[in-house]
């Protein structure tokens, strides 16, 4: 393993450990090709009639097909990669992929099968998914994991800020090399992804044969106990859904706030962009100097950060002391999402990791939903600043708890 000072040298000093630059490699042609086949899935709506009278529902009922799967299959997926090799499932899920937008060339036009294309892309990501995360700590010594999870995070914000507006140049681009030149497009990309990811240096050395031949729901109890008996990970994931479920609020929220900084509810993007923005500089502060930071109750601040920003919020009207507080929610967010992702890399023993980061993102795409449901109608019933400032209020009181519940814990393990 590698000592402090050999990792001290931030990004630069990273990238130059091999395997890791494949993984990264992997996981930006991986979110690109994610982000390209969003867009392609909406442009092939217009050749793929829905039935009558699901016209306006058919974008919907696709949106459902690809996120139904987060929520049915993430703990499943996470207890498969426990007992598969992890390079077999990052390059298997994107070479699955890249097949599947090949094939929709020879597959009929019919509605129901863009339906099953998209339920299928999202199923294989679940699996893709913990396998990422789990690998990071194999290929990362641990005085590297908070840089190693700064870039991983910038790269997922910068594909998310930047994929989506190059995905509808990209496909017009493609078309000019033929007819099916959008699926040769974005099925390449997971091919390319599978070949990068399939040179990792990954082996299952520290699989537990007991686990291996248990049976799922065994391993599905055995995740669960383990969450129950380590609290200080079940207390960074507790954090980590409350910081999803503030964002997921926020993009409801945001179409009612840029109408009181000026701007037309059409353009809540800009405000969204921004905190985007500041979890990309808030990454990339923690991902050099990092190593600084190392005492400090990073998640503690980055919520009192976050919980500001909201109320801020309820009293501007500016343009651009908007989209500041925007981006100072942003840099918050990075504050307590690395650290606690970064907590969790470090405490889970190797064998656990699969089924710990699936339970995770299972956990994390449910938190996702509820706030998605509820943001509208708590809007039209209290106001906006009244639920801007009870967001503010709990995001304060767990950041409290949480840092007084592992303050002591986490002045050793962060």
């Amino acid at each position: 393993m590698l000592s402090a000072s050999s990792t001290g040298g931030g990004f630069a000093a990273l990238l130059k450990n091999r395997p890791f630059l494949a993984l990264w490699i992997g996981q930006v042609l991986s979110q690109v090709a994610d982000k390209v086949f969003f867009v392609l899935m909406i442009a092939l709506l217009v050749n793929y009639q829905p039935p009558p009278g699901w016209e306006n529902s058919a974008r919907s009922a696709l949106m459902i097909a690809i996120t139904l799967p987060a929520i049915l299959f993430g703990s499943a997926a996470g207890i498969f990669v426990d007992r598969f090799d992890k390079r077999q499932i990052l390059s298997g899920c994107n070479l699955l992929r890249g097949a599947i937008i090949l094939a929709i060339p020879i597959l009929p036009r019919a509605f129901v099968v863009l339906l099953v294309i998209g339920f299928l892309q999202s199923v294989l990501t679940q699996f893709f998914a913990p396998a990422e995360q789990a690998a990071i700590p194999l290929l990362v010594p641990k005085q590297g994991l908070m840089t190693a999870n700064a870039l991983f995070t910038t790269t997922m914000m910068g594909s998310l800020i930047v994929g989506f507006a190059i995905g509808e140049p990209l496909l017009t681009l493609a078309r000019t090399w033929g007819r099916f030149g959008q699926e040769i497009l974005v099925g390449g990309l997971y091919l390319l992804a599978a070949i990068v990811l399939h040179s990792l240096p990954l082996h299952n050395t520290g699989a537990d044969p007991q686990i291996v031949q248990a049976h799922p729901w065994s391993d599905f109890k055995a995740g669960l106990k383990y969450l129950k008996t380590d609290r200080l990970v079940s207390n960074a994931m507790v954090q980590l859904t409350l910081l999803y479920s503030v964002f997921a609020a926020l993009t409801v929220l945001a179409i009612n706030l840029v109408e009181e900084i000026g701007l037309k509810s059409t353009q809540f993007g800009f405000l969204l962009a921004a905190a985007g923005v500041g979890m990309v500089f808030g990454a990339g502060i923690l991902g050099h100097w990092g190593d600084r930071f190392h005492h400090k109750p990073l998640p503690l601040i980055g919520f009192l950060i976050m919980a500001g920003s909201l109320t801020a919020f309820t009293f501007i009207e500016n343009l651009w002391v908007g989209l500041g507080l925007s981006t100072l929610l942003g840099v918050g967010a990075s504050m307590v999402g690395l650290p606690m992702q970064t907590l969790i890399q470090r405490q889970t023993p190797e064998t656990m990791r699969g089924k710990v980061f699936g339970f995770q993102n299972n956990v994390i795409n449910i938190a996702l939903s509820l706030p998605l449901a509820i943001a509208g109608p708590l809007t039209d019933t209290l106001g906006l600043r009244v639920v801007l400032l009870s967001m503010s209020l709990i995001v304060s009181l767990v950041g409290i708890w949480a840092w007084r519940n592992t303050r002591r814990v986490l002045q050793d393990a962060i």
